[in-house]
């Protein structure tokens, strides 16, 4: 599709930028009780866009959401962060604050638009992770200023629409994360374009208890058992794990408490053990089919992969999309993590930073980010 790129803007020596970023990055207080960022991927991914601009002589203003602060000051959720660590990497772009500390943001208040581009020359959305939101800072400037996508955007629109339009074959999809009624939608929207659907992570236990298989105490979505009946038995697409590692009824697992005992099971998971990650016959047979594609989807965990127990189908579908060699797309925070955990980045085609945003596109083919700078009269 088209989008109006950083090109389109002219010569923008001397003007105002204003550039929406995605800096909704995850943060933690330190032991002296300030807040200090985890993971800056967001933030350096901006760089290229903003890089692009000042080297032509604009002046920089990025702005961001943080959190949801709901239209009220959140010192928890203040950009100050996000801001240190950009000057760190760019020192002459000015960083406003929180987005949405002001209501009119996810309210597309007109009024809150007109004063965001007070003073502003042109308009620049590189925040991808936000292009599915209707508010005013993605879907306002490109109605009264000239406008374009930052290399982010843009890239991320171009890759995912390669995925929908004309992947190289045999595309693989591998959907994992908790709940089913989550990413239904698209796995229903992806199973008319690949050819295999991997469902791993805690949404394939639907997909087994609605038809027939003992999963234990593990999470299910009764209110899904239909339409995943439905998918199992119209297309042979859909590939479910055939064993998994399971925890018993007393323990406890997550990042900070971690008791009971875990187990292998087979094709049927015990009453009362939760299933939580798949298991290495599951491991061994996705394997297998990711080393014989030539594009790979992959979004959202097999397991538990904060539990170093229930981490290793995680692990390994991290590095089977790492060096199968053909054209790799990775999204979702906890997919994105793994890679970068393990020190696989560098070998992916397409780290997305998109989460939901990249969803949306894959199951609608669109984005109100998108359409907006599309529609954009200038």
């Amino acid at each position: 599709m088209f989008i109006p790129q950083l090109e389109d803007l002219g010569d923008v020596r001397g003007k105002t930028v204003l550039v929406r970023c995605d800096f909704n990055v995850p943060v933690a207080r330190n032991e002296n009780g300030e807040l200090e960022i985890v993971d800056d991927f967001r933030i350096r991914s901006s760089i290229p866009t903003l890089k692009w601009l000042l080297d032509r002589g604009a002046k920089v203003i990025a702005t961001s959401h943080i959190g949801r602060p709901h239209g009220k000051y959140d010192p928890d959720l203040t950009i100050a962060p996000m801001a240190k660590r950009l000057h760190e990497l760019l020192p002459k772009v000015e960083v406003m604050e929180n987005l949405r500390f002001s209501k009119g943001e996810e309210e597309n208040d007109d009024q809150y638009v007109r004063e965001l581009i007070r003073g502003v020359d042109l308009y620049v959305d590189d925040a991808f992770g936000a292009a599915h939101r209707q508010h005013a800072s993605i879907v306002g400037p490109p109605k009264y200023i000239k406008s374009a996508a930052g290399r982010l955007m843009a890239k991320e629109a171009e890759v995912l629409s390669t995925l929908l339009e004309a992947p190289n074959r045999p595309f693989v999809g591998i959907m994992g994360g908790s709940k089913v009624s989550d990413k239904m939608g698209l796995i229903r929207a992806l199973l008319d374009k690949v050819d295999k659907m991997i469902v791993g992570g805690g949404m394939a236990f639907s997909f087994l208890a609605a038809t027939g298989h003992g999963v234990g105490n593990s999470l299910v979505e009764p209110d899904q058992f239909v339409l995943c009946r439905e998918l199992i038995a119209s297309n042979d697409k859909l590939i479910l794990p055939i064993d998994y590692v399971a925890l018993d009824a007393n323990g406890k697992f997550g990042r900070e408490c971690r008791t009971g005992s875990a187990k292998i099971f087979e094709h049927e998971i015990p009453d009362q053990w939760k299933g939580l990650d798949i298991g290495p016959k599951s491991i061994q047979k996705f394997d297998e089919i990711i080393m014989g594609a030539k594009t790979v989807l992959w979004n959202g965990p097999l397991g538990v992969c904060e539990d170093p127990r229930f981490s290793a189908g995680t692990k390994a579908i991290a590095s089977a999309v790492a060096h199968f060699g053909g054209f790799s797309v990775v999204g979702g925070g906890d997919s994105a993590a793994a890679i970068e955990g393990m020190g696989l980045a560098d070998k992916i085609s397409h780290l997305s930073t998109g989460g939901g945003a990249s969803l949306e596109f894959l199951e609608n083919g669109d984005l109100p980010g998108l359409r907006a700078l599309r529609e954009s009269p200038s």
